[in-house]
Parts: structure tokens; C-alpha cells; sequence
């Protein structure tokens, strides 16, 4: 009798720590997810902003790589140049 006493109040121990920790671990658990990728946006950040460093550089030591990157992204032509566009019909 005093076997089962002590194996019953053994069991609502483990009950009562299971009820009390295992939304802790889940959390724990979610957190830990979290920070893993919060660690890989880091890095992918990181890289990111090598190469801008890089450009950064490459703009301040080449004055035609400045030129050639304004002339693609905003379409800066050099007075009396025509652009040609394949396609067009004049």
C-alpha cells in the first residue's frame, strides 16, 4: 500500500513540473528559432553590406565606374550622344 502511496504521489510530482515547465520549453523552443534566424538575416546583412562597402570604394577610386552606373540607373546621356534602342522604328 505504501508502494502505490509513494509511485501515485511521484506521478502528480511529474504532472504538477510538466504543467509547470512545458509552456517554458515551448517558449524556449520558439525563441531559439527566432534567434536562429535573426542570426542568418545577420549575415545575410552582413555580406550585403560588403559589396556596398566594396561599390563604395570602386566609386571613390574610379570616376568613370560613377559615370557608367549613372548612365545605367538613371539614363544620363552625354550632350550629343543619340541612344539606340534595337527595336525602335524611327
Amino acid at each position: 500500500m505504501e508502494r502505490k502511496k509513494i509511485i501515485i504521489y511521484a506521478l502528480a510530482v511529474l504532472a504538477a513540473l510538466t504543467v509547470i515547465f512545458l509552456p517554458g520549453f515551448s517558449e524556449l523552443q520558439k525563441l531559439r528559432e527566432q534567434n536562429a534566424q535573426l542570426i542568418k538575416r545577420i549575415e545575410l546583412l552582413e555580406e550585403n553590406n560588403e559589396i556596398l562597402k566594396e561599390e563604395i570604394a570602386r566609386m571613390k577610386q574610379e570616376p568613370d565606374y560613377v559615370e557608367g552606373r549613372a548612365r545605367e540607373k538613371l539614363g544620363i546621356i552625354r550632350k550629343g550622344e543619340i541612344i539606340y534602342k534595337p527595336g525602335e522604328a524611327r
